[in-house]
C-alpha cells in the first residue's frame, strides 16, 4: 500500500522576514488560502488516507503542524525531531516507523514547501510510481522535472535508457546527480535534453532505501533502529533526543541516492506536471497574477513609475515606491526586505550578518 511521508522541518530562511524561526515558510500560504504544508497534504489525500501518512518536523513546530492538520493527520504520526539532522535521518526515520506496520509498504516522500499544478497530473504520477516501486522494488524512485530553463539554482538528474512506463508516465535509469551548476553547466544540461531537475520527491520500499544506508551509513541506520525500538515505550522520548544528536547531519542525496545511482539503482520517473520548489521570493511572480506595470503585489502598495516589482506586506502596512524597477521589496511585523532582483538569492547571507550581529530577535 502506498504511504505518504511529508518533510516539514525546514527553516526557509530565503523568504524572510516573512518565514521566520518561530514560523518558517511551510506553515505559511503563499497562493490560495492553504499553507504550503496543508497543500502537500492536500495533494495525496485521494490516494493515501490519514493512517498512512507521517509528517516530520521540528519538535519546536510540531504543535503548529497537528493544529494546521488537525483531521487530516493523527497527532501521533506528525513528528517532532529533536534537533535538525538533514533528510538522511528524517528519511530513515520515516521509513523505519512505516516498515513497523506495513513491511511491504510503498513510501512517497515530498518537501512540504513544494507548489505543483494540475494537481490530477500529481495524481496520476503517484498512481504510476506506486506501480514502478512494485516493479522495480530494490531501487530508489525520485521524480524528475523537465527543466524550462537553465536555473542555477537546482540540482539536475542525468537521465539513461528508458526502464518502462505506467499510466503514461515513462521511467529512465538514473546515471547521475549534478549539483547547482554555474550557468554554462546549466545552459548545457538544457540543450542535451538528458536532464532533469532534481525535484527531492521521492518513492521507494523500506527495505530498499533503509538497505542502501545499511550498506553506505550503517552508523547512521543502528542510530534509527535504536529509536524505533524504543518509539512508544516510556523511555522513547529520550532515547529519541539523546540518540538523534549522534545522527551523522547530512542529505539523502549524499548519503545514498549519488552513489546508488552509480551502482545503477536508481531510476527516476518523468513527472507530467508542474513543479516549483517555492525558492525565492520571485516564485510568487509564477503563482500570482502581475498588473499592468508587472508588479506582483501581496498587501498594499502605492507606486510611482514603478515596474516588474514584488511587493508583499502586512495587511495593514502600506508600501510606496517611486521610480524604482526590478526590486523586491518584503516587509513583515518589525522586519523589512528591500534588495535588487538579482540579489534576492543572496538572502541567506544577510540572515548570517542579521545573527552576527545579535539581531536575531529578528530573525
Amino acid at each position: 500500500m502506498l504511504h505518504a511521508m511529508i518533510m516539514a522541518g525546514g527553516g526557509g530562511t530565503r523568504f524572510w522576514p516573512r518565514s521566520r524561526a518561530v514560523r518558517p515558510k511551510q506553515f505559511l500560504t503563499f497562493s490560495g488560502d492553504r499553507t504550503l504544508l496543508q497543500s502537500t497534504v492536500d495533494r495525496i489525500a485521494a490516494q493515501v488516507p490519514a493512517e498512512r501518512t507521517w509528517v516530520l518536523t521540528s519538535e519546536q513546530h510540531r504543535g503548529e503542524a497537528v493544529e494546521q492538520l488537525k483531521g487530516m493527520v493523527p497527532a501521533e504520526q506528525v513528528v517532532g525531531e529533536p534537533m535538525g539532522r538533514d533528510t538522511a535521518p528524517c528519511v530513515a526515520l520515516g521509513a523505519a516507523l512505516i516498515a513497523r506496520s506495513d513491511r511491504d509498504a510503498t513510501i512517497m516522500v515530498m518537501p512540504a514547501d513544494h507548489l505543483i499544478e494540475p494537481e490530477q497530473e500529481f495524481r496520476r504520477a503517484a498512481h504510476a510510481a506506486e506501480q514502478f516501486a512494485n516493479d522495480f522494488p530494490d531501487s530508489l524512485l525520485t521524480f524528475g522535472i523537465e527543466p524550462t530553463f537553465p536555473s542555477t539554482g537546482y540540482g539536475y538528474i542525468h537521465r539513461g535508457e528508458r526502464a518502462g512506463t505506467r499510466q503514461n508516465v515513462p521511467i529512465s535509469r538514473a546515471h547521475g546527480f549534478r549539483e547547482k551548476p554555474d550557468l554554462a553547466a546549466a545552459e548545457g544540461f538544457l540543450a542535451s535534453g538528458d536532464y532533469f531537475w532534481n525535484s527531492g520527491i521521492f518513492v521507494w520500499k523500506p527495505a530498499a532505501v533503509l538497505g542502501q544506508l545499511e550498506k553506505r551509513k550503517p552508523a547512521l541506520l543502528a542510530t534509527i533502529q535504536k529509536i524505533v525500538a524504543a518509539w512508544g515505550t516510556a523511555s522513547g522520548p529520550e532515547v529519541f533526543r539523546t540518540e538523534y544528536a549522534n545522527a551523522e547531519k547530512i542529505s539523502i542525496d549524499y548519503a545514498v541516492m549519488q552513489d546508488a545511482a552509480k551502482d545503477g539503482k536508481v531510476l527516476v520517473i518523468h513527472a507530467p506536471y508542474k513543479w516549483d520548489d517555492v525558492g525565492s521570493w520571485l516564485a510568487l511572480e509564477r503563482h500570482n497574477p502581475q498588473d499592468a506595470n508587472g508588479n506582483t503585489v501581496q498587501g498594499l502598495h502605492c507606486g510611482v513609475r514603478t515596474s516588474n516589482c514584488v511587493v508583499v506586506s502586512d495587511p495593514s502596512h502600506l508600501i510606496g515606491t517611486i521610480g524604482v524597477e526590478n526590486l523586491v521589496v518584503v516587509q513583515c511585523g518589525n522586519a523589512t526586505l528591500v534588495t535588487t532582483r538579482k540579489g534576492e538569492a543572496d538572502v541567506k547571507d544577510l540572515i548570517n550578518k542579521i545573527k552576527a550581529q545579535g539581531l536575531e530577535l529578528f530573525l
